[in-house]
């Protein structure tokens, strides 16, 4: 594998490949002596893993590390090493065709690493478990639903978001994460273990439910429709593929909220690569929602905010921190 991963990234002259390792100790030591701009590495080693990599690294030669992960839904090893400060995970590859290399995500996701800010990683070392005083909800709502959707950087930023939600919020949250399927069961069970709501996986025929964070399935792109039987709101798995990203789409899941909830919905988009979301929260915003996008000093990469940013369809620029606030404030 290592050798495979290699022989990608020295096909691409934009990359140069410095040094190759072994096992994590190995790989640490390199990163002291040649001092890349990016470390990539395999999560499960021989004499010290990829957590260890990225709490050496991230401690002692502050570097954005990317994970390379075949580990089994239920492990969390992948989710500690991005709250230590890891720039993002990905699959390794199966399909070696040469049509599916060239299609390989790595290739991008170390030419964003290799200029996010370090200190913007450095940060989730110290923001992983720290709570802010949300203010509870009052007043008329006007909002009926909350969505959000987010890429690279996304696991702490919704964990940051969600934790911080108040006891008292009775509008559901629909959250499209991009992450493989077999890691968001994982990632939602690690998110009910942090909120104060209930936190659920979104799986096709259940109802929408106030109060409670839902977490869209990898398995296809999920929608909001309403149900033939009563016209309640329900999630509805499509096999209709996006541009952007699929499984789970942001784009699919904010247009189908606005066909649900119109000017009642209230977009949120988060940090990533891409511009998933952009088409989506154009829709909430002309239809007379309220939109949010982190802003660009709290992302690990301002991409699909600043996408929508750009498209003028964004009301509120908010860093991570304050986004609970503004959801409540606004809500």
């Amino acid at each position: 594998m290592r050798k495979i991963i290699g022989d990608i990234l020295s096909d691409d002259e934009a990359i140069e490949l410095v040094g190759s390792a072994s096992n994590g100790e190995q790989g640490v030591q390199l990163v002291r002596d040649l001092r890349p701009d990016v470390v990539v590495t395999d999560m499960i080693m021989p004499e010290y893993d990829g957590l260890y990599v990225v709490r050496q690294v991230m401690e002692n030669y502050p570097t954005p590390v990317i994970l390379l992960s075949s580990l089994s839904k239920g492990n969390q090893r992948i989710f500690d090493a991005l709250e230590d400060g890891a720039f993002e995970f990905i699959d390794k590859p199966v399909d070696l065709s040469s049509k599916s290399i060239k299609e390989y995500a790595l290739l991008d996701l170390i030419k964003h690493a290799a200029i996010a800010d370090i200190n913007v990683l450095k940060a989730k070392q110290k923001n992983g478990d720290v709570r802010i005083e949300a203010q509870s909800v009052t007043g008329k709502i006007q909002h009926e639903v909350i969505v959000m959707g987010a890429s690279t950087g996304g696991p702490g930023a919704v964990e940051s978001i969600v934790m911080n939600l108040p006891k008292n919020l009775s509008v559901p949250v629909v959250i499209a994460q991009h992450m493989p399927a077999r890691f968001l069961e994982t990632f939602t069970q690690r998110l009910s273990n942090q909120s104060h709501l209930p936190v659920k996986l979104a799986l096709n025929g259940q109802p929408v439910l106030g109060g409670t964070v839902h977490v869209a399935s990898g398995e296809a792109n999920t929608r909001i429709e309403r149900s033939a039987i009563d016209q309640q709101p329900v999630f509805a798995l499509t096999q209709r593929t996006y541009d952007e990203f699929n499984n789970p789409s942001v784009n699919c899941l904010f247009e189908s909220a606005v066909e649900v909830y119109g000017s009642k919905t209230m977009g949120v988009i988060l940090t990533g690569m891409g511009k998933d979301g952009k088409r989506g929260l154009k829709r909430i915003h002309d239809a007379g929602g309220f939109t949010i996008a982190q802003d660009e000093d709290s992302c690990v990469v301002y991409g699909m905010p600043k996408a929508a940013v750009d498209e003028g369809s964004v009301k509120k620029v908010v860093s991570l921190k304050d986004i609970p606030n503004c959801i409540i404030q606004n809500l």
